[in-house]
């Protein structure tokens, strides 16, 4: 019995990754790609939407009302 292997793109570059265990970067296909993605979490490039907060109010902090 085959087993097709999923593939998926490598959210860096596009490159095609198998999605099995011994594929040690997936989702990207290598350390490098992996490395530029969180560097670019790190440095804000990418970012969540939210609410935006007044400088002297903390994160964890439920809104005022």
């Amino acid at each position: 019995m085959s087993t097709k292997i999923r593939t998926v793109n490598c959210p860096q570059c596009g490159k095609s990754v198998e999605w099995r265990p011994e594929s040690r970067w997936r989702p990207f296909c290598s350390e490098r790609c992996k490395l530029i993605d969180i560097g670019a979490w790190a440095s804000e490039a990418y970012r969540v939407p939210g609410p935006e907060l007044d400088p002297g109010e903390q994160a964890d902090e439920p809104p005022k009302a």
